[in-house]
């Protein structure tokens, strides 16, 4: 009754968490996925081709034979993914319909596609994407679609067949897009928008919006400026009590343990000695807690477990490094000896209990795709025999999101986070079961005026702490935003919206295509508040004229010397496209310079990997987390 096209998940992502490219004869090195399964296969890398580790169906762990590129690693065109189970129903000669490489979910085209925002800069670069709007008119018997981009290959559609661009966008943790990401997000939403849409006689069908946070304020005026929708509907709408939200009621605490939030400082004494402090004592106390319910409720599951893991958050690397060290010296060493050297006056007794705690797990943008879903499933394992629990977890914001482990119940906080949305967001972390309420320590440093002014009205901070969740800034028609990004959106818009401008060397057909450079134009101008450009439409108006102008003249100049110019393909400066920061960007027409397209919508400047040596230059053992 659906055809007999698999109905398939994508995983449109960044190459650190799974290949960009299939690989095959000649081109299979390790960031394609013929080289990773190779390399996962013998031993060699640890890290697994795609970012799953169990069969999502029957939950059983994949094996080096779960990954395989088909037909052949010679010429494949799919990595496909095998339950080890041979009882499931995704074994053997029936893979899993999940796409995790970029070529396939291009050919494929899979029903629901899970991307980062950030992808979608690939739009000017890669003219395979125009085919997930629907830009495709040729196709191949279990291979897939082909559009502009690829000529010559499948066989084209019949019957005036076409397909539809996206019905639904989902954008989940909508108070992230927002600061420069968001505005870069908002420039680009303008060719996603155009590319999305669909006629339906003279009216124009744009795409089902929905947006889910948690946190956020003002959000009517920042989705309109990321997504130009002046109407926004919230789901569920609110009701007749305000205690019932559909998705959550509020219940008093005396009949659901609420999340208990506690503020240290200490005048005079450093945050580092507070946090040591503070995480000792912790420490030692849940070890006593465990102990002495592990002798009274036998084989269930311990109460005190969910705090035996303390998750310790910082505002930024720098800090986090600084902890590590006094985690794995001075806090191990005190743990090590807490209970037997530390009394309690009144009422007398011994709270603690040694402990002998293992080496500190590290969530931060440091660590691999592959490594953090290995975190995740330690901090997810309880403490019991022959296990391997976490101690110790040092994070920053990464874990703000998309950390949904139910068993943890303690959080350290380390100095007051920048904003109240992302405080709120990460210590939602702990106490997510409701019979094990979380703990959130937060530890503050007088010295710094922002902790005192929190320390000092701490109760009614956190008895109201939602009324502060600040409204987020985007500004996609600032000045500097379209000096930025403007150039790589009329090039997104451009090459997509038009099948004779999609393929790598089309890019000198744009001066024969005046009705194509109006059409983008105009959708982009009528997108823009007139209000928030500087100068108004006209100024935006010459400036994506003067961009189209500079995109013509600078392919006739490399046409006139018979070079063959591209998109991004070709060597500089036989390209239109540039990195920013580029060194040949220097060396090209100031026209040319123009054409400055990101691959990633946040990154601003180059990053430097440090390797750290001792004198003599040899390796300094336990110095890959400075690295």
């Amino acid at each position: 009754m659906l055809g007999d096209w698999p109905i398939e998940i994508g995983l449109w992502v960044g190459s650190d968490a799974s290949p960009n490219r299939l690989g095959g004869r000649g081109k299979s090195d390790e960031t394609t996925a013929v080289g990773r399964v190779r390399r996962f296969r013998n031993g060699r890398d640890k890290r697994a081709p795609a970012p799953l580790k169990a069969c999502p169906w029957c939950g059983t762990e994949f094996t080096a034979s779960s990954f395989a590129c088909m037909p052949n690693e010679h010429v494949p065109t799919n990595l496909e993914i095998r339950c080890a189970n041979v009882n499931c129903d995704f074994s053997r000669n029936r893979p899993l319909p999940v796409l995790t490489v970029d070529e396939p979910i291009y050919r494929r085209l899979p029903a629901f596609l899970i991307a980062t925002v950030d992808k979608f800069a690939a739009l000017p670069w890669v003219g395979e994407t125009g085919a997930f709007f629907g830009h495709v008119n040729r196709f191949e018997d279990g291979v897939g679609f082909y559009g502009a981009a690829e000529p010559g290959e499948g066989r084209p559609f019949g019957n005036g067949w076409s397909l539809d661009p996206p019905d639904l966008i989902i954008q989940d943790e909508l108070h992230l897009i927002s600061g420069p990401l968001g505005t870069v997000a908002g420039l680009y939403e303008a060719a996603i928008d155009q590319l999305a849409s669909r006629r339906s006689g003279e009216r124009v069908v744009r795409p089902k919006i929905v947006a889910s946070t948690a946190t956020v304020r003002r959000a009517t005026d920042q989705i309109e400026a990321l997504f130009d929708r002046r109407t926004t509907s919230i789901f569920p709408p609110p009701g007749v009590d305000r205690t019932d939200s559909f998705f959550a009621r509020t219940v008093p605490a005396t009949q659901d343990p609420a999340r208990m939030y506690m503020g240290i400082a200490a005048q005079g004494r450093g945050p580092k000695l507070v946090f040591l402090r503070s995480l000792t004592t912790l420490l030692a106390a849940a070890q006593s807690e465990f102990k002495a319910n592990a002798s009274v409720i036998g084989g269930s599951a311990n109460p005190a477990d969910p705090y035996m893991t303390a998750v310790c958050y910082f505002n930024a690397l720098r800090e986090l490094g600084g902890a590590r060290r006094i985690v794995e010296d001075e806090v191990r060493d005190r743990t090590a000896r807490y209970g037997t050297q530390r009394q309690r006056v009144d009422p007398p007794g011994n709270p603690f209990a040694d402990r002998l705690i293992k080496e500190p797990l590290e969530l931060t943008s440091r660590v691999s795709t592959d490594e953090v879903a290995k975190a995740k499933q330690r901090l997810e394992t309880q403490f019991e025999n022959d296990a391997d629990p976490v101690d110790v977890a040092l994070a920053t914001n990464m874990i703000s999101v998309g950390l949904d482990i139910t068993r943890l119940g303690l959080m350290i906080v380390q100095g007051q986070p920048k904003t109240a949305a992302e405080y709120i967001q990460a210590t939602s972390r702990v106490g997510r079961d409701p019979s094990r309420p979380g703990l959130v320590v937060a530890v503050l440093n007088l010295h710094k005026p922002r902790d005192r002014m929190h320390f000092e009205q701490f109760g009614q901070f956190h008895r109201t702490f939602y009324r502060s969740v600040e409204a987020t800034s985007v500004t996609p028609w600032a000045a500097r935003a379209l000096d930025r990004a403007l150039a790589a959106v009329v090039v997104a818009a451009t090459r997509h919206v038009d099948p004779t401008l999609t393929p790598e060397t089309a890019v000198i057909a744009f001066k024969d295509n005046p009705g194509v450079r109006d059409a983008v134009r105009d959708a982009i101008v009528a997108r823009a508040p007139a209000h928030m450009i500087a100068g108004g439409r006209t100024a935006l108006v010459a400036a994506i004229d003067a961009i189209a102008d500079a995109w013509i003249s600078t392919a006739d100049d490399q046409a006139a010397g018979g070079n063959t110019f591209a998109y991004a393909r070709k060597k500089s400066p036989h390209r239109l496209l540039h990195m920013p920061l580029e060194p040949d960007l220097a060396n090209l027409a100031e026209g040319h310079r123009r054409f400055v397209a990101g691959r990633s919508m946040r990154d601003v400047e180059p990053s430097v990997a440090l390797k750290v040596r001792d004198p003599w230059g040899n390796q300094i053992a336990n110095a890959d987390d400075l690295a």
